[in-house]
């Protein structure tokens, strides 16, 4: 095989439509827009979402709820994640991130999901009471960032 042999796969290349070129082609004249109307016109089509001056849906549509702009969104690891982490002797968000468990280190919060068998210093910015209760019955310890 050598590059001077290479050829499109068939039916790939399309020639591009020549518009205007008299009555003969079936592009003349019009050019395949049909008589008058906007779709005639230069740039004439409107946006996808047009109805056609009926009232759009996006405003038929009632508006609920709101955003509220000082949320604070947590990254969420329950126990049993914790428990499957060996070798390390106190759990921080960076020890989290660096096994794959939560993406960001700024707000992490501590779920009670699952058993821990051996106790272990977890730090984290926010703990459940089922959490807490499980990590102290264990014999670990908790710190709040």
């Amino acid at each position: 095989m050598k590059l001077s042999n290479l050829k499109p796969a068939p039916g790939v290349n399309k020639n591009r439509k020549r518009v205007g070129r008299g009555i003969g082609s079936t592009l003349g004249k019009t050019c395949g827009k049909g008589q008058k109307g906007q779709k005639s016109r230069s740039g004439g089509s409107p946006h996808p979402w047009f109805e056609g001056g009926q009232m759009p849906l996006q405003r038929r549509l009632p508006k609920r709820g709101f955003t509220n702009i000082f949320r604070k969104e947590y990254e969420i690891v329950n126990l049993a994640q914790l428990a499957e982490i060996t070798g390390v002797d106190l759990i921080t968000p960076e020890v989290l991130k660096d096994r794959g468990l939560i993406h960001k280190t700024d707000r992490v919060k501590i779920l009670g999901d699952g058993e821990l068998s051996v106790g272990l210093a977890v730090q984290a910015h926010k703990f459940s009471k089922t959490a807490v209760a499980k990590i102290e019955k264990s014999g670990g310890k908790i710190e709040t960032l």
